[in-house]
């Protein structure tokens, strides 16, 4: 389809066409939305990181995050993100953001909740709020903030705060994707709850070309403990 595109535009720039201006306005929208289209159908570069443990099974809520090794433009601007607390849960269980998002905590329980954090990235405490209401932090520092609830101990979760421009979360198939990243050298970054020393690991480098997807393998070794959030059991005991 593009090779025929492509003879009539030729056709058009060497010569006059038959059946006057309409045709050949025609002619040149088809010619502009095809190399347009080619344009866009190789712009950017895509990149999939499938995250193990190190037995090998496939890891949901770990961060990959990636660091260009070359002048970029930034990805995007500290935004907005939501930490439910949602049938004595909080969800989700990691949620990662830039540093600078401001993070909302709405209750959609019919009781109240007291979310705390006494993490070193951000200590703080939202006091009792009921159902419908919501109060919000701005997440200021990198680093990890383990989250609670004062009132239901069986509620954990984690924010995840990063100053890295590119970054996303493995699904239950321990897969990340990124789509439309500019062409160049990153370091590969990896973090997840219950990872050794808490701290993000460096994974690997990659080289992105424009229009190549790639892919790689990230394992990574955790504490015997696992993070676990648990729901109320049957009686609604917490």
């Amino acid at each position: 389809m593009r090779k025929l595109v492509q003879r009539i535009c030729s056709a058009h720039r060497s010569g006059p066409l038959q059946n006057g201006g309409l045709k050949r306005w025609l002619v040149e929208l088809l010619c502009l939305t095809t190399l347009l289209s080619a344009s866009f159908a190789h712009s950017g570069s895509q990149l999939q990181v499938r995250v193990l443990d190190d037995g090998q099974s496939p890891l949901e809520n770990a961060v990959i995050s990636l660091v260009p090794l070359f002048e970029h433009q930034p990805a995007s601007v500290p935004g907005e993100a939501l930490v439910k607390q949602q049938g004595a849960q909080f969800r989700p269980f990691v949620q990662p953001v830039q540093v600078g998002t401001k993070v909302s905590f709405p209750n959609f329980d019919d009781f109240r909740h007291h979310v705390y954090s006494f993490s070193k990235a951000k200590r703080f405490q939202l006091q009792l709020y009921g159902q419908d209401e919501s109060k919000s932090i701005v997440f200021d520092k990198p680093g990890v903030i383990a989250l609670g609830c004062n009132i239901h101990d069986n509620m954990l979760a984690f924010v995840y705060v990063t100053d890295h421009p590119f970054y996303s979360l493995s699904g239950d198939d321990g897969t990340v994707s990124f789509d439309d990243l500019p062409a160049g050298t990153y370091k590969v970054y990896a973090w997840h709850p219950d990872i050794k020393g808490r701290t993000e690991v460096e994974i690997s480098s990659i080289e992105l070309v424009d229009g190549e997807p790639q892919s790689l393998d990230a394992e990574l070794i955790l504490k015997s403990a696992r993070s676990v959030q648990y729901p109320p059991d049957e009686n609604g005991n917490y």
